[in-house]
């Protein structure tokens, strides 16, 4: 038997007037509604399906349109929802039709004797007091809101109902005004106590009205969309997050910012997939300001690879890492497979000291771009070995299982430890995050990133000498790929924490110049909603993929006003040569 009363967090989709769907019935269904509505007209004693008594179709009958292709639905196991409810909005008289509607029924016992399916009776009904008399299936919408019914009547009531529109004529865009929010809050708070699914009925009907009306409690959300209804509240938590893990927020001291002064060391940050909103959405959840936001010198990228307008990682990396386009899939190699030098070759040839970090594997597309030379991303073995032929002399991240066979030890020291990184002394030194791929914040990471990031930077600068160093935030493009927000802003407040870290030490050390970027944006995610006081953000996505957009380039240090502006993705590559002074 279905219980009708109201279960916490349990949300209902109504499919209203659904016979004026392309598809009556089976629309609704596949799209996981669980509530399926039908005005119902006795004429003729037949009970046809019509908005008004003139729009009736002889052949749109109850049973052609939704008794029959109900049935047929479990006969063939297809019901999608664990609970379906046929709504009859009776229009014609309520005791007349209800009997008929009985009668009929009695042809359809797999139906009425079936645990999951009920039958809701709306607009014209019987008196109250009769309630208890009707068959054990049928069930009756109350629209009051209150419950003067005695028990055994008020055991036949399976939904509460009321028209929106009593109470505010908002248009589902924006938001409530402050007076119309507190009196449709009233009315849901005092309906709740009834313990029974409620409804408004001639609601607006677009994803901010689903999502207002989800959040204030109204667990049956009324819609003509029930496929984008469905999908839009199934995934609404996935999509929104109410932050528990801040960055504390790194104020710099500004003195080296924007000097015209020598610099000495370089620290390019890449956050994979980060674009603007991945950056507003980590800021609000922050409690408003990130140290990233602190930054004063500020710009955008154009990402489009050699063959395509879209990226990926390996042509971006590329392009940022040798300043020169290519094709997706390659990794630092030009259009015709030719190898490029990279930062860390043409830095490490000028005396410098060169280092990686990434929360992907080691061999992942951005790290990779920077040291190895593969015509496809994916010739792992190929770029695995190149590790061994680098001339970095730092390396973090995951896919140790990678170098079980190759003396990968003969060129680096491997420490287990990252929190002894800063103190080792040797040459060239590697540390894994990770057997395979490095976990997520939320799979428990932690403060790895910015853990590493520091301990890179005490490693590299205890020896005197300047040095490049590259750190990505690779997983806030994983969790675009996936559409879930929570992993998006999780990883990017993370990615702030070790941007934190460069700025201090940038601070520490004014000879150092820290840049910022993406190598594309991921998802083309946007900001669908959100609470600033609450540090609440939902998210809303275009794509699985990767898009066209410019991403942000932000820049702290000596000469970091030369990153200011809107340029190629390339051009990072030839400023900070220039800012360093070192040819190609």
């Amino acid at each position: 038997m279905i219980s009708f009363a109201q279960k916490e967090n349990q949300i209902l989709i109504h499919s209203h007037n659904d016979y004026l769907q392309n598809v009556p019935f089976w629309n609704a269904l596949s799209s996981g509604a669980n509530i399926i509505e039908a005005d119902v007209w006795l004429t003729k004693n037949k009970l046809f399906v019509a908005h008004t008594k003139k729009e009736i179709i002889p052949n749109n009958t109850l049973q052609s349109l939704y008794l029959d292709p109900l049935q047929q639905a479990v006969n063939n196991k297809q019901l999608t929802t664990s609970n379906v409810i046929l709504m009859i909005d009776v229009k014609s008289d309520a005791e007349k039709t209800i009997q008929k509607i009985i009668t009929v029924l009695k042809k359809y016992t797999v139906l009425t004797s079936h645990k999951n399916i009920k039958f809701l009776i709306s607009g014209n009904r019987p008196k109250p007091s009769t309630y208890y008399t009707y068959p054990s299936y049928i069930y009756f919408d109350h629209q009051e809101l209150n419950n003067t019914l005695s028990p055994k009547n008020w055991d036949k009531v399976g939904m509460v109902s009321t028209s929106f529109k009593k109470y505010s004529v908002w248009n589902g865009k924006g938001r409530l005004t402050h007076t119309d929010y507190d009196v449709v809050s009233n009315v849901i708070a005092s309906v709740k106590k009834l313990n029974k699914p409620f409804r408004f009925w001639a609601t607006p009907d677009s994803k901010t009205a689903w999502r207002t009306f989800v959040e204030m409690g109204v667990n049956v959300i009324n819609t003509d969309m029930p496929y984008k209804c469905v999908t839009y509240v199934k995934t609404l938590n996935k999509r929104t997050l109410t932050t528990q893990s801040l960055s504390k927020t790194y104020i710099p001291t500004y003195v080296s910012d924007k000097k015209n002064k020598p610099i000495k060391n370089v620290i390019l940050m890449i956050g994979d997939g980060m674009g603007l909103s991945q950056i507003t959405a980590a800021t609000i959840a922050n409690k408003g300001q990130l140290t990233l936001t602190q930054l004063k010198s500020v710009g955008l990228l154009k990402t489009q690879s050699a063959d395509d307008l879209v990226t990926d990682s390996a042509a971006a990396g590329t392009a940022i890492a040798t300043g020169q386009k290519t094709n997706n899939r390659a990794i630092g190699t030009d259009v015709n497979g030719k190898p490029l030098p990279t930062l860390v070759e043409v830095l490490g040839n000028a005396n410098f000291l060169t280092g990686i970090i990434t929360t992907d594997k080691i061999t992942g597309a951005t790290p990779s771009a920077f040291y190895a030379k593969a015509i496809d991303r994916d010739n792992t073995a190929q770029i695995a070995k190149d590790l061994l032929k680098s001339n970095l002399n730092f390396f973090a991240g995951g896919g140790a299982s990678l170098y079980k066979n190759l003396p990968l030890e003969k060129e680096f020291t491997i420490v287990n430890d990252v929190l002894k990184v800063g103190e080792n002394t040797s040459k060239k030194l590697g540390v894994f995050l990770a057997d395979k791929g490095v976990p997520s914040v939320m799979d428990g990471r932690g403060n790895l990133l910015a853990q590493t990031t520091k301990e890179a930077l005490s490693f590299l600068n205890r020896k005197s000498t300047p040095f490049f160093l590259m750190v990505e935030a690779a997983q806030i493009d994983s969790f675009g790929h996936f559409n879930n927000t929570k992993g998006i802003i999780t990883e990017t407040i993370d990615f702030d924490k070790a941007i934190a870290e460069a700025i201090k030490f940038a601070d520490s050390n004014e000879e150092t110049l820290v840049i910022i970027t993406a190598d594309h944006e991921t998802s083309g995610f946007g900001i669908a909603s959100g609470n600033g006081n609450h540090q609440k953000v939902e998210g809303n996505f275009i794509t699985h993929d990767h898009t066209a957009t410019m991403v942000p380039v932000f820049a702290y240090g000596p000469k970091s006003n030369n990153f200011t502006g809107v340029f190629e993705n390339t051009e990072v590559f030839y400023k900070i040569l220039e800012a360093l002074e070192v040819k190609k």
